[in-house]
């Protein structure tokens, strides 16, 4: 069934918006001209609401579909309110470009009702910030073959808004340690040592504040966890006026389902913080973990995360960037020629030495 969207114009000329991190502003991509999100957010409104009418509209009238149940099977699709073409989507796409006129589209029903996310942070930086930053984390890498530099291309480059939820728990618990020290001395012709043994016990509580995880089935998790973290001084309440340029989803991952991950992150950092405390010793082992967590207010928000796609060698290889810092992460090959030659390098001096020791 073909839903309503919503396309956001340039009031002066009708020319596409898209959001722009370094003015902050919708910018027209045509004559220039520039807008606050409030204005734009105000202005198209009713259009949100009329887009919210058409999908009721059109669901309560399924059979003026000319798709069928298993073709639209995880799919839906759109009408496009600018050239009136068919946007044929996957079922969590929330913001997309149309594909015949490239106005950028959004979708308002992704985010009605218990839907809309509460928070956003803006796109600061821009793709060519990503290409820039693609180029530079290749530089300094001591086993990447230069062919890879040469000749790869970035297939796919696009600017997406992730679904994250963000969790604020208290963790409370003990943990137990075993620590040693050792004292070195002489006793007649004899050098003894002498080692001490101790139960090191630890307990407290922690509160943690918007511990995040993505609720986007299509992201990598540790490309995702790798990015972080987000200044989240910088968080806006949600409006759709931020999502004209970028794609953006919405969750497809429920709270229940992500808590694990969240705890088990809580419970981490909290060990991390105990283990700190445990100093003095020459040697620490850890022992038992008693930990409980009360998670309370969750908060669902978009982020921004540029996803870039290279291939070499018929085999693709992904990267993800931060898009308001800019810390971005990803795999790269290895020239084995390069490494054994290093690893040969290194170990063979490293025998002689050794030879010459032992003579």
């Amino acid at each position: 069934m073909a839903t309503g969207v919503t396309n956001y114009q340039c009031p002066a000329c009708t020319g596409p918006l898209h959001f722009v991190g370094d003015s902050g502003k919708l910018e027209c991509d045509y004559c220039g001209s520039k807008y606050e999100v409030a204005e734009i957010e105000k202005l198209f409104a009713d259009d949100e609401a009329a887009s919210l009418e058409a999908q009721k509209a059109a669901e309560a009238n399924p059979e003026e579909s000319c798709w069928s149940a298993e073709e639209l099977n995880g799919m839906k699709v759109y009408n496009c309110s600018s050239c009136g073409a068919e946007l044929i989507c996957d079922a969590t796409t929330a913001a997309t470009s149309c594909p015949s006129c490239g106005n950028p589209t959004i979708m308002p029903s992704q985010f009605a009702g218990g839907l809309k996310p509460d928070l956003i942070i803006p796109f600061k930086l821009s793709k060519e910030d990503a290409v820039a930053a693609l180029k530079k984390f290749y530089k300094g890498k001591k086993f990447l073959p230069k062919s890879f530099c040469d000749q790869n291309h970035i297939e796919e480059i696009k600017g997406v808004y992730v679904p994250f939820w963000l969790c604020d728990c208290q963790v409370s618990g003990v943990a137990e340690y075993e620590g040693t020290t050792k004292r070195v001395y002489k006793s007649g012709e004899y050098e003894v040592t002498e080692t001490s043994h101790y139960n090191v016990v630890r307990g407290g509580n922690i509160g943690f504040k918007k511990i995040p995880a993505d609720a986007s089935t299509k992201m990598p998790d540790n490309h995702m966890d790798a990015i972080e973290p987000y200044d989240y001084s910088e968080f806006k309440p949600f409006s759709s006026a931020y999502l004209p340029g970028f794609l953006a989803d919405k969750y497809d991952v429920d709270k229940e389902t992500t808590m694990p991950r969240i705890e088990e992150r809580a419970k981490n950092s909290f060990a991390e913080e105990l283990r700190k405390t445990v100093v003095d010793y020459d040697s620490v082992t850890n022992g038992r973990e008693d930990f409980n967590i009360d998670s309370a207010d969750m908060k669902y928000a978009l982020l921004p995360v540029w996803m870039l796609s290279t291939k070499w060698k018929d085999k693709n290889f992904l990267f993800a960037m931060n898009g308001q810092t800019g810390k971005l992460v990803g795999e790269l090959p290895v020239d084995k020629g390069k490494y054994f030659a290093w690893f040969a390098g290194i170990a063979v001096p490293l025998m002689i030495i050794l030879g010459l020791l032992f003579l």
